[in-house]
């Protein structure tokens, strides 16, 4: 096992995990309701780009992190961990930055005039349902997720692997699964990007 990597103090990472937590789910629900009209010179669809490849690249690290630990590797293990939390925290900015420049596309509104008629959702189908179900739980799970993803950070680097294996139960799944569904959601949506 490794060593504490910080001195552990629970009430202050309560107090800073809560704050951030609620910055970013504040951050990401308020300003991804807006729109700045921005020229920047290039496709500002490059950051949903980016972030689906984000994303694809954290459920690899995440994977392979899983394997690590499984294999009694635990320095590769917090490598690839903190790895995943990097690209999460890039992700973050580049998902805000998309969002304030692109605006909202809708899914099935292949005229592109910001409305889905009737012809427009028989022409998806099932697909619609499908995307909807997958964007759903993938916001809510992505919403709720942030601080659990801490809490068992925190934990491992404070050597308390014990409390951090039992979270990362939880954590790891519901991580991957919003890591996965990321590139499934851009991949499903790219299509209605003006």
């Amino acid at each position: 096992m490794l060593k504490a990597s910080i001195e552990k103090n629970d009430k202050k990472a309560y107090l800073l995990i809560g704050i951030f937590s609620v910055v970013v789910f504040t951050a990401v629900s308020v300003l991804t309701k807006l729109k700045l009209n921005i020229d920047l010179g290039f496709d500002v669809h490059l950051f949903a780009l980016f972030n689906a490849v984000t994303n694809a690249t954290i459920s690899v690290l995440l994977i392979a992190a899983l394997m690590a630990v499984k294999k009694g590797n635990y320095q590769l293990h917090k490598q690839l961990m903190m790895g995943a939390l990097i690209l999460s925290v890039l992700f973050l900015v580049s998902y805000i930055a998309h969002h304030l420049l692109a605006g909202e596309a809708k899914f099935g509104d292949s005229n592109h005039d910001g409305m889905v008629s009737e012809e427009e959702k028989m022409a998806v189908g099932g697909m619609r349902t499908l995307y909807f179900v997958i964007l759903i739980t993938h916001i809510f799970l992505a919403a709720i997720i942030l601080p659990f993803i801490l809490f068992t950070a925190y934990r491992a680097l404070t050597a308390e692997f014990a409390t951090h294996k039992k979270l990362a139960k939880i954590t790891w799944p519901l991580w991957l699964y919003v890591a996965i569904t990321g590139p499934i959601v851009y991949w499903m949506i790219k299509p209605y990007y003006l």
